[in-house]
């Protein structure tokens, strides 16, 4: 491995990269109307698309002035603020640990600290009542020395004394992000240190002094999604960075990798990211040669233990089923991958779904939805063979993985359900088992129940859903029911503990729904590839039948139902609002995309055609055109009031989506409310204060809505 490194080393020469050697950093894609615009001249609100433009800023404060009074000014507002900051800010929350350095990590934000706190402890005063926390990164205080709204995006740390790290900061929220290098044992960024300005990067360790960096070397190396496709290697004291891959601005984004062992790098790892779901792996060479690694287009890397590469495949291959886990030996494919064979780590079922793959110090980790419930395995590879061990975590829950320690084989992780509390458990690959923490209740559940139910979609198709709602409710259609659905990107929607939507809306009496429909990821790549392209109808059918089956059940009724989804999901609420007005009477809209025809041509729209078809191409812009929001929406149709809201700083979904929305639906008279959010980026999130806000706001409306 020495070797390997040294010639890397030597590819990117030997003098140090610092701030100011660098080449001018790319700029995110400009965010005011593109170059395509003058394809749409007959969109009279496109001039929305110019985020900052001081004719969009004052359009923006004037909706948010009007939705104030409407909404903010409603008497439950602030008794919803209140209580919604309680939560976020509850010293009693379970601090999110993270293995690094022997020890565990937390970020912590409360009212006394809003930007938030980077802080350490060992692993049993962790595992106290009262851990001792050392702070290692103020961010309230570098955002006061600095001027700048930090937010924190995370850290990467060198193994395996994980006590350098590439700390990553966005100024505002949005994805862009500041790197520099932080040592944590001095508690302060490093004099010199790796630098890397603002920008979509991706940017791994490789040993102390080398780093595999994907970024915008200079203003037009990004690809038409906004992210960069041109790989180099980075060294402390070295020239000019050096390239060793370069792909083209048609790819979505490429970036490097590193297979990290107990002593350091094994292997470096290149991804060309063809679309969104197609990509080529190659391992990089002592020379910079790249020699491809055989896999099938739709496959995802997972982890590396043991020696193993291990990659998730998303399409029938070989003897491999569609979902299936399989893993290379590294030294096979470094001594030649035309006679490496792949293995067999974990076959999914009909009922599987493989949520994510993860790798302790020398253990596989495969999380797994099993009928949208959630399931652990580890693996310990003996004798060539995958050995696997079930958890014994909590049953009919929702299990995350949250940290895994590459000291040892421990892992943490949580345990929640719809009217559960979120618990945090230690666990050892071996089988060890430990609830370390519980978060108290933080609504009363005690008159609430959890029932799955299953809807028929328009093809036959059974969609499930789960319903929450009050043990006594009366099945007259009178209860009010906030429907939640996604549906796109193989994401999954199991049940989840949500603090706010328990204190300000189960408590109250209402109902909440989430609907797993086609598109997401509950059933594996099949459940999500029978609503790509052509087929994204299948995914607003499933929507519209749980809706029909909460009717028909005599649950509710259109007076008393409401959706809510966010991003990719305000697709799915603005057909639903255009297709189906009359099956709903609210409809929030989070952080949109909505204008079908135009959305590759916005932020990072370009990525997602794999998802959702081409409109430049007159075949795809036919199908896509039967069901886009923006275009659909009519004059004289009387559709539910939605309530529409972005945030000025989201650099993934433009804002020019939902505005656009609006000032359409205000210029044909129909009725509806917007909010523009100025900064958080596209988690809306960064702040509690205003995250408290948000749900006020969501929750004031559904009240009105479907309450009053």
């Amino acid at each position: 491995m020495k070797a390997l490194l040294t010639a890397l080393a030597a590819l990117a020469s030997a003098v140090s990269f610092a701030p100011a050697q660098a080449q001018a950093p790319a700029q995110p894609p400009a965010q005011g109307a593109p170059a395509a615009a003058a394809a749409s001249a007959d969109d009279p609100f496109i001039w929305l698309e110019d985020i900052d433009s001081p004719r969009s800023m004052a359009w923006v404060e004037g909706q948010n002035a009007k939705t104030h009074v409407r909404l903010e000014e409603d008497p439950r507002y602030e008794t919803f603020r209140q209580e919604a900051l309680k939560i976020f800010t509850a010293q009693d929350r379970i601090p999110t640990p993270r293995f690094r350095a022997g020890g565990v990590d937390n970020f912590w934000q409360d009212g006394a600290h809003v930007h938030g706190i980077w802080r350490h402890t060992t692993l049993a005063s962790y595992r106290t009542a009262a851990p001792q926390w050392q702070t290692l990164l103020d961010l309230d205080a570098l955002s006061k020395a600095e001027g700048k709204n930090w937010i924190w995006k995370g850290a990467d740390c060198l193994k395996p004394a994980q006590t350098l790290c590439l700390v990553h900061l966005s100024n505002g929220g949005s994805d862009a992000v500041e790197d520099r290098e932080f040592d944590t044992t001095t508690g302060k960024f490093v004099a010199g240190g790796f630098f890397f300005p603002n920008g979509k990067q991706n940017i791994r360790w490789i040993d102390h002094d080398t780093l595999i960096v994907a970024r915008a070397w200079t203003p037009d190396e990004v690809t038409k999604s906004g992210y960069p496709y041109v790989v180099k290697i980075v060294t402390r004291g070295g020239a000019a960075p050096r390239e060793v891959f370069r792909g083209a601005k048609t790819d979505v984004q490429n970036s490097g990798d590193v297979l990290d062992g107990p002593h350091g790098a094994d292997a470096v790892l290149i991804q060309h990211g063809l679309t969104f779901y197609e990509r080529e792996f190659s391992l990089l060479g002592p020379k910079g040669e790249l020699t491809a690694i055989p896999l099938p287009k739709k496959v995802e890397f997972g982890a590396y233990a043991d020696g193993q590469a291990v990659f998730v495949i998303k399409e029938d291959w070989k003897t491999f089923h569609a979902g299936a886990v399989i893993s290379y030996d590294l030294a096979e494919l470094k001594r030649g991958p035309a006679t490496a064979k792949p293995q067999l780590v974990f076959m999914p079922t009909a009922h599987d779904a493989v949520e994510r793959v993860a790798s302790s110090k020398d253990r596989l980790v495969i999380v797994l939805l099993q009928d949208v419930k959630g399931a652990v395995d580890t693996y310990d590879h003996k004798a060539g063979v995958w050995l696997p061990r079930r958890l014994k975590l909590p049953a009919n829950a929702n299990i995350n993985l949250v940290s895994a320690s590459d000291d040892d084989n421990q892992l943490f992780f949580t345990a929640e359900g719809f009217l559960d509390p979120t618990s945090l458990w230690l666990a050892d690959a071996d089988g060890a088992v430990a609830k370390v923490k519980q978060l108290p209740a933080q609504f009363d559940a005690s008159k609430d129940v959890v029932d799955q139910y299953w809807a028929v979609s328009n093809d036959g198709t059974r969609i499930p859903y789960f319903l929450v709602h009050r043990k006594d409710m009366k099945l007259d259609g009178s209860t009010p029911v906030q429907m939640f659905g996604y549906g796109g990107f193989e994401l999954s929607e199991p049940p989840a503990y949500i603090p706010q939507m328990g204190k300000l809306w189960l408590e109250r009496g209402g109902a909440y729904v989430i609907a797993n429909i086609r598109g997401g990821g509950e059933f594996g790549p099949a459940w999500h590839e029978s609503a790509l392209r052509e087929h994204r109808q299948r995914a607003f059918d499933d929507f519209a039948s749980v809706a029909r089956d909460l009717e028909t059940r005599k649950i509710t009724s259109p007076r008393h139902m409401g959706i809510y989804a966010r991003s990719n999901g305000g697709i799915l609420t603005t057909v639903s609002m255009t297709q189906h007005p009359e099956l709903f009477n609210a409809i929030v809209i989070e952080s949109p995309l909505i204008d079908m025809l135009r959305y590759n041509h916005l932020s990072a729209g370009a990525s997602w055609v794999a998802e959702y078809g081409d409109p430049d191409i007159p075949a795809d812009r036919a199908f896509i055109a039967k069901y886009s929001g923006y275009q659909n929406l009519k004059a004289g149709v009387k559709y539910p009031e939605p309530y529409i809201t972005t945030n000025t700083r989201d650099d993934r979904v433009h804002p020019g989506h939902p505005r656009k929305f609006a000032a359409k639906m205000e210029a044909m008279g129909l009725p509806y409310l917007y909010y523009e959010q100025t900064f958080g980026g596209h988690a809306n999130d960064a702040d509690p204060e205003l995250n408290a806000r948000r749900w006020a706001r969501h929750y004031v409306y559904l009240s009105q809505k479907l309450m009053d």
